[in-house]
């Protein structure tokens, strides 16, 4: 199994049974404690999403922190669906995506195959990653993100791209 979706559900198993938060297991490869970088865990259940936390900028002392935290927060935390519960973890798969630095953009540098967007209007922001299944223009990709954030379609905003590292089991 790959080492960050492994991680990322050895978090989720060791909270959702025992409300445990774990530490980084040694063994891990050294970029995941050597690297700080924003990182979004997605849980899904027979194909459908079950719940999807993370952060564009890390907040961790490194990524494995980052994902064990993130992990968590998509398992208990995410406003749209109720905490992930112990049985249903057999029925789960997961995927890390580890964010590059955003950098400011225009519409027409954004690829929604390639590049997440990141939208922002005043306090309000949104962000959504790339490449996701049924988001095949940049209209649609910002009509998403705007929605988000809470942001009118016709309303101005900045926007930033980025590209991830996806990890899937």
């Amino acid at each position: 199994m790959d080492p960050y979706v492994a991680l990322a559900r050895s978090s989720i198993a060791a909270y959702v049974r025992e409300r445990r938060r774990i530490s980084p297991p040694p063994g891990l490869p050294p970029e995941l404690a050597s690297r700080r970088r924003g990182a979004f865990v997605s849980i899904k259940k027979g194909g459908a999403l079950r719940g999807c936390i993370g952060t564009y900028q890390p907040t961790e002392e490194n990524l494995a922190e980052e994902i064990i935290a993130n992990a968590i927060r998509a398992a208990t935390e995410d406003p749209r669906f109720p905490p992930l519960t112990p049985d249903e973890l057999p029925e789960v798969s997961l995927s890390v995506d580890v964010l590059s630095p955003p950098e400011p953009c225009r519409a027409a540098d954004l690829d929604p195959r390639r590049y997440g967007v990141i939208v922002e209007a005043g306090w309000r922001r949104g962000l959504l990653l790339p490449d996701l299944p049924g988001v095949d223009t940049v209209e649609e990709q910002l009509r998403i993100a705007k929605m988000k954030a809470g942001i009118s379609a016709d309303e101005p905003c900045r926007l930033w791209r980025f590209t991830v590292e996806r990890h899937t089991e």
